[in-house]
C-alpha cells in the first residue's frame, strides 16, 4: 500500500468513490474499498486492550489473522505494512475480503428474513470448529468457578465504575448475587465439562453483526483476539453469545433453534440452567462494552449505547433468573395428589421427579408397580427403610443439583427430620427449595384409595388405614405452599405452577 506524501495517513482524506465506505467501532475503523475491507486498529488503551504502540497493533493484527483464519481463511488475506517517506512501516493493516452488507446476519433479522437454513449450517460449522479448536489445561481452567466468577466480578464491577445512571445497583447487586451463587453450586457440572474437553479455545464472539449469511454457506468473522483467556471458554458460553444477541434483537425462536441445532450437531447434552446462565453472563458482558462506548462516544451514538447497556443488562438478569435450579418438595398424605401433581411439574417445566415409592422398592430389590402391602410401620415401610429412602432422595437429589437440574421430590414428608434432609441438598447445591403440601376433602382421599384397587402400575401400597395412621403422625408443615387438589390434575398444576412463579 502506499503511504500519504507528508508520512501522515488519514483514511478521510482519501477518495473513496462509489461504493467505498468506512466503518467505525471503539477499537478499530474499517475502509471498504471494492472488493477489500481493510481494517485498522485505533491507537487507544481501553483498559481491557492497549494499541498505543505501532508494535501492539502490528502484533494484534497478526493475531486477529490468525486466529479468524482457523475458521475462515478465504475471508482473511493478509495484514498489509503501510510506509512512510523512509521506507518505515508507519501503520499496520488486516486485508480481508469485503462481504455483502446486505447479507449480515442482524439486518436480515431485523428484517424478518428466514435464517434457520443460515443458522443450522452455522451450527454444523461451529460444532466442528469447536471439535477440533485447541484445549489444554491452561485452557480448561479457565472453565472453572472461580475463573467464571472472576469474569463476572469484572463485569458488574465495570458497569457499577461506568453505568451507575444506567442500571441500578439494586439491579447489578441481584445480578451478581445470582451469577456467583449459580456457579457456588454447580463445581461438579463445570468440573466434568472441564474433564471432557468442553472449554475450548473458541470463537469469542459469535455476534450477528459479524456474521454473513453467503450462498456458500456462512462467515462468523471477527473472533475475540485481545485476550486469549477471554477466548478460552465452555463451548456453550461461545454459543450463547449469538443466542444472546438474536434474542436482543428479538429473535428467540432463532435464538432457541440455533441452541437446540448446535447440540444436535455437538452431541453434547446441554443442562438449561447452564445456557441460561452462560446466555446471561454475556448479556452483562456486552453490556459492560456498550457503557464503554458510550463513555467515550458523540451524544447521538452515546444515547444508543446508554439504552443498549440498560438493555442488556436486564436480559442477562432475566435469564440468570430462568436459570436458577430449583428443588422442588411435594408432599401430603397417601393419595392427596401429590405424585399426579410432581408427574405435571416434571413434565411442565420439565425436569427430573424422583419418587419415594420408586426409591424405596428399588432399595428393597423389588419391581415398583409389585405391591407390597403392609402394616403401617412394618414391611419395606419400617421405620429404618423409610430413613434409608429418605437418605437416599436427598443423594439423588444433591448430585442432580449440583449438574444444573432442577428437582422434583415425591415423598409424604411426614416429619421435620425428612424435610430438613431434603432441605440440606438443596442449601449444599445453592438451590432455591421450594415446599408444596398436597391436600384434598376427606371424601376424595378415600374415593382415590378405593380407585387405586384397580390401578396395578400405582407405585404405592397404601390403603385407607395406613392414610389415616400417616395423617394423624404427620408434623406440622408451615414452611409448605397449600395446593389444593380436590379439583382435576390441570387444576392443580396451574396453582403449583402460580405458586413456583411466586417463590
Amino acid at each position: 500500500m502506499d503511504a500519504a506524501r507528508d508520512g501522515l495517513f488519514h483514511w478521510a482524506d482519501v477518495p473513496l468513490g462509489p461504493g467505498a465506505a468506512v466503518r467505525e467501532t471503539h477499537s478499530a475503523v474499517v475502509v471498504l474499498l471494492g472488493d477489500r475491507a481493510y481494517k485498522i486498529k485505533k491507537p487507544v488503551d481501553l483498559g481491557f486492550l492497549n494499541f498505543t504502540s505501532l508494535e501492539s497493533r502490528r502484533l494484534a493484527c497478526h493475531r486477529e489473522l490468525a486466529l479468524n483464519r482457523r475458521m475462515h481463511p478465504d475471508v482473511y488475506v493478509g495484514v498489509a505494512d503501510v510506509t512512510g517517506p523512509d521506507g518505515a512501516p508507519c501503520e499496520h493493516v488486516l486485508v480481508m475480503r469485503r462481504m455483502p452488507d446486505e447479507r449480515r446476519l442482524a439486518l436480515l433479522v431485523r428484517g424478518g428474513v428466514d435464517v434457520r437454513s443460515d443458522l443450522r449450517q452455522l451450527a454444523r460449522d461451529v460444532a466442528a470448529f469447536h471439535a477440533s479448536a485447541r484445549t489444554d489445561e491452561a485452557i480448561s481452567s479457565c472453565g472453572s468457578g472461580e475463573a467464571l466468577a472472576a469474569r463476572w466480578r469484572s463485569n458488574t464491577q465495570g458497569l457499577r465504575e461506568l453505568a451507575p445512571l444506567l442500571v441500578s445497583q439494586a439491579t447489578l447487586d441481584q445480578i451478581e448475587e445470582l451469577a456467583l451463587r449459580y456457579i457456588a453450586g454447580r463445581a461438579p457440572l463445570l468440573s466434568s465439562r472441564m474433564g471432557a474437553g468442553l472449554v475450548r479455545d473458541g470463537h469469542g464472539d459469535l455476534l450477528a453483526e459479524d456474521i454473513f449469511c453467503l450462498a456458500d454457506g456462512p462467515r462468523a468473522l471477527d473472533c475475540l483476539d485481545f485476550d486469549d483467556r477471554l477466548r478460552w471458554m465452555d463451548v456453550l458460553d461461545d454459543v450463547a453469545t449469538l443466542a444472546m444477541d438474536l434474542e436482543r434483537l428479538g429473535a428467540l425462536q432463532a435464538a432457541q433453534s440455533w441452541l437446540s441445532d448446535y447440540a444436535e450437531f455437538s452431541g453434547v447434552v446441554q443442562p438449561l440452567s447452564l445456557s441460561h446462565h452462560y446466555i446471561a453472563y454475556r448479556a452483562v458482558m456486552r453490556a459492560k462494552v456498550a457503557a464503554i462506548v458510550e463513555h467515550g462516544s458523540v451524544q447521538a451514538d452515546s444515547a444508543a449505547a446508554a439504552e443498549q447497556t440498560r438493555t442488556l443488562a436486564l436480559l442477562g438478569l432475566s435469564h440468570l433468573r430462568a436459570g436458577r435450579v430449583s428443588l422442588i418438595l411435594v408432599g401430603g398424605v397417601p393419595a392427596s395428589g401429590k405424585s399426579t401433581l410432581a408427574e405435571g411439574l416434571g413434565d411442565a417445566i420439565p425436569t427430573a421427579v424422583l419418587s419415594s415409592d420408586r426409591v424405596r422398592k428399588e432399595l428393597s430389590d423389588i419391581p415398583p408397580t409389585q405391591h407390597m402391602p403392609a402394616r403401617f410401620g412394618e414391611g419395606i415401610y419400617t421405620p429404618e427403610l423409610t430413613g434409608r429412602t429418605y437418605q437416599r432422595l436427598a443423594h439423588l437429589a444433591e448430585r442432580l443439583l449440583a449438574l444444573g437440574e432442577t428437582v422434583v421430590v415425591d415423598a409424604s414428608f411426614s416429619t421435620v427430620e425428612q424435610r430438613e434432609l431434603l432441605r440440606s441438598a438443596g442449601h449444599l447445591t445453592s438451590a432455591d427449595v421450594i415446599e408444596l403440601r398436597c391436600f384434598a376433602p376427606k371424601e376424595a382421599l378415600q374415593g382415590r384409595l378405593r380407585s387405586r384397587v384397580a390401578q396395578p402400575a400405582a407405585f404405592s401400597d397404601a390403603d385407607s388405614d395406613i392414610a389415616h395412621r400417616m395423617a394423624a403422625a404427620t408434623d406440622p408443615w408451615p414452611e409448605a405452599q397449600a395446593i389444593d387438589t380436590q379439583g382435576s390434575p390441570a387444576d392443580s398444576l396451574r396453582l403449583a405452577l402460580r405458586s413456583l412463579a411466586r417463590a
